[in-house]
C-alpha cells in the first residue's frame, strides 16, 4: 500500500495508523496493568465482512470507551482474541474503522482533536448542546459521512449518544439500519465508568475489571418500523430498563418528520 494512500475521508490513512499506534502505546498499561480487561465474544471481528458492518455499544465515558474497542479490535484480528495484548494495535490490520462522535466533544481540546484522526465521524447532537437542551434539524451532510463509512468499512456507534445509563436510543440509528442493512452487532460494556472519570482520561478507581462481551450479530428483520428495530438494539445492548422507552422513540421519529 502506497505510503501516502488516502481513505474515503481524503485522509492520509498512514496518519490515521499512526495516532491509533501512539495512543494505544499510551493507554495499554492503563486497561493492562491499571485495571483488569475481561472480553468474551472478539472472535466474531475475525469473522465480519469488510464493510457494512455497525458495532452498536452502550456507553460509559467519552474516550476509554472507544480507545478499548480499538484495542479489542485489533487484538482480535491480530489472531489474539478476548485479550488487550501486543501487537494487535501496532499491526493495525484493519484501518477502515469508524466511530460515530459529538462534533462538540472532538473539538473540544488539543487532545480530543488528535483523537479524532484516529477514525471519528462527527456530528451535531440535534437534541443537546454545551450541556443545554435544544432542538435542531438532521444535518443530511453528516448522515452522509456515516452512509460513506459504512460502504468503506465498520463503523462503531453508540445509540444513546450520551454516557447516562438507560438512556432511550436515538431514533437515527434504526433509520441507519433500515437504509444499509448492516451487519450489526451488539457489545455491551461495563466497569468503565467506575474505572474513569467521564471524559475516560483520568482513572478513579484502580484494578476495576472493564467488560466488554460482544455479541453475535442481530437477526434484523429491515421490513420492521424504525421504533421495533430501536428496541431491538436497546435490548441487545442491555439499556431497555425504561417502560416508556417506545413512547420516547416514537416522540423522536414524530420531531424528524416534523
Amino acid at each position: 500500500m502506497p505510503l501516502f494512500k488516502k481513505n474515503i475521508f481524503g485522509q492520509y490513512i498512514f496518519v490515521k495508523k499512526s495516532v491509533i499506534r501512539l495512543f494505544g502505546t499510551i493507554v495499554y498499561p492503563r486497561f493492562n496493568w491499571i485495571h483488569k480487561p475481561r472480553v468474551k465474544g472478539a472472535e466474531i471481528f475475525r469473522e465480519l465482512p469488510k464493510q457494512n458492518v455497525l458495532i452498536v455499544s452502550n456507553h460509559q465515558t467519552y474516550f476509554a470507551d472507544v480507545s478499548f474497542f480499538f484495542h479489542v479490535i485489533h487484538g482480535s484480528l491480530a489472531g489474539h482474541a478476548n485479550r488487550i495484548d501486543y501487537p494487535g494495535f501496532l499491526l493495525c490490520k484493519k484501518h477502515a474503522i469508524y466511530y460515530v462522535a459529538a462534533e462538540e466533544t472532538m473539538k473540544s481540546g488539543l487532545l480530543p482533536k488528535m483523537l479524532a484522526l484516529s477514525g471519528a465521524v462527527t456530528v451535531n447532537r440535534t437534541w443537546r448542546a454545551n450541556g443545554q437542551n435544544v432542538r435542531r434539524k438532521v444535518d443530511k451532510s453528516e448522515t452522509q459521512n456515516i452512509d460513506k463509512a459504512l460502504q468503506d468499512g465498520w463503523v462503531i456507534t453508540f445509540p444513546q449518544g450520551t454516557t447516562k445509563p438507560y438512556s432511550p436510543g436515538r431514533i437515527g440509528t434504526a433509520i441507519l439500519i433500515k437504509k444499509h442493512k448492516p451487519i450489526v452487532v451488539p457489545v455491551v460494556i461495563d466497569g468503565f465508568r467506575r474505572a474513569f472519570d467521564k471524559k475516560g482520561l483520568k482513572n478513579k478507581k484502580r484494578r476495576t475489571e472493564l467488560k466488554m462481551t460482544v455479541k453475535a450479530p442481530l437477526d434484523i428483520n429491515y421490513d420492521q418500523t424504525v421504533e421495533e428495530i430501536m428496541k431491538q438494539v436497546m435490548d441487545a445492548i442491555e439499556q431497555t430498563n425504561d417502560y416508556d422507552l417506545m413512547d420516547k422513540i416514537k416522540k423522536q421519529t414524530q420531531a424528524i418528520e416534523d
